[in-house]
């Protein structure tokens, strides 16, 4: 068959993989200059090693990403450091990346530690996530873990990352995070963008096409052997393009813009699906910020971040991870957030959010002065982060669209999971076996 792929981010990667090693031609058309998506990475020109523009790792048990990297063979380039996640608590950094460091804090009593401790207990060894879907994570936690360390520690947590909607977030959303989460987070030699170009060299050796630089503007049923229906149009701005097959892996929003022709039911499914948008501000130092933590956890009390002691939820020091050498003595440090689509931060200059954000900073490490910036940068993404509120199961689109032969595969759709390129992987190659197994 011609399948075309719209997105070279990893799902469309990983379902392009597998469509030409099964022996079809297929032709993967992305916006951007580079493959990636939002897992793609940059390289400043001293650096031997890509950095991601967006935070990522991966579980010890993201089985999806890691036995695609096995098929590949390029398992030896996988690396799984222990790094150290804190939270910040009345000015001074916490320990807190298992249930055993979170009986060690000061910040709670101890039978609120108990508790927090059986809660967590219980939701590493269940499966039964969808009885869990028919609450809200905060009412369940405020019940069952009680109020003491549920507004300690989970609550800011759920407002820095979701902000108006932290109290409709359901259950098993959060039970996936708790199931899933391993001590060990996992990288690649060279970086994200290193395994991407390399999955991405893999699929043209396999006979693919990938147009960089090429936005989609169209998606609709094309007249493949004469027959209404019988294939796929992709109109791209030199024409359009008739194939067998198309897996669309963009956003649901963005999906319903290049598809109207999908059923009323369908494009109301993807339209109704809520999501944040994030940013991030990277700042390459001549020092180092924090003296262990990796990722520390910044508390938000209200979904205005002008309410909140830090105008940001995540300080990320990127090398207390992976070690500042593949990045010529820089000390990388991630700003980041979650924010509603329409937030002023994704419209503000960099200048403006360093202006916003370094104070924040110097509360972190007071002897931080702005001197220490050699260089920064900002990324930011509209569609980054879906918001899953109660019995969400029933709001998922389904990957077969109601038109024929047309595939969607998104973040949207990995629910319970959490959005990452473990599920990404996943969701990129169901699409292709779908593609394949099409009648």
């Amino acid at each position: 068959m011609k399948v075309a792929v719209v997105g070279a981010g990893v799902a469309g990667l990983a379902a392009a993989y597998d469509l030409t090693r099964l022996g079809h031609s297929v032709t993967v058309f992305e916006a951007a200059e580079h493959v990636g998506g939002l897992a793609a990475g940059f390289k400043d020109d001293a650096w031997t090693w890509s950095l991601e523009r967006f935070y990522h790792h991966w579980f010890a048990n993201d089985t999806d990403v890691l036995r695609l990297i096995e098929e590949l063979g390029l398992s030896d380039q996988v690396l799984f450091p222990r790094p150290v996640t804190s939270n910040w608590h009345e000015g001074r950094i916490y320990q807190h990346d298992s249930i055993v460091s979170a009986l060690r804090l000061p910040i709670i009593s101890w039978p609120a530690k108990i508790r927090y401790g059986l809660v967590g207990l219980y939701l590493k060894l269940t499966r039964n996530w969808r009885s869990l879907e028919r609450y809200t994570a905060h009412e369940w936690l405020l019940r069952y873990m009680g109020r003491e360390a549920y507004e300690t520690l989970w609550q800011p947590l759920f407002i820095g990352k979701f902000g108006e909607y932290y109290r409709d977030v359901n259950m098993a959303w959060f039970w996936a995070r708790v199931y899933k989460r391993t001590p060990r987070l996992g990288t690649f030699i060279g970086g994200f963008q290193a395994l991407l170009d390399g999955l991405a060299d893999r699929v043209r050796t396999q006979g693919g096409t990938i147009r960089l630089n090429t936005a989609v503007q169209r998606i609709e049923p094309g007249f493949r052997e004469g027959e209404k229906g019988r294939g796929i149009a992709i109109t791209v701005p030199e024409g359009r393009h008739e194939y067998d097959s198309a897996i669309a892996t963009v956003g649901p929003g963005l999906m319903a813009r290049l598809a109207p022709q999908l059923p009323k039911d369908y494009l109301g499914q993807l339209k109704g699906l809520k999501s944040m948008g994030a940013l991030v501000l990277i700042l390459a130092l001549k020092h180092q910020l924090m003296e262990r933590t990796y990722w520390l956890n910044l508390p938000a009390r209200s979904p205005d971040q002008r309410r909140n002691e830090f105008p940001f939820m995540a300080l990320v020091e990127h090398t207390n991870y992976v070690p500042k050498e593949h990045y010529a003595g820089d000390h990388i440090v991630y700003c980041g957030d979650y924010v509603a689509p329409d937030h002023r931060y994704l419209q503000m200059s960099r200048d403006e959010l360093l202006e916003t954000f370094l104070p924040s900073i110097e509360k972190i490490n007071p002897a931080f002065r702005p001197d220490w910036i050699r260089r920064s940068w900002l990324f930011r993404a509209g569609y980054a982060q879906p918001v899953p509120p109660i019995n969400h199961s029933a709001n998922i689109p389904a990957i077969r669209t109601p038109i024929p032969r047309l595939f969607f595969a998104s973040m949207s759709q990995v629910y319970p999971w959490d959005r990452g390129t473990n599920y990404a992987v996943a969701m990129g190659r169901q699409a292709a076996e779908m593609v394949h197994t099409a009648v």
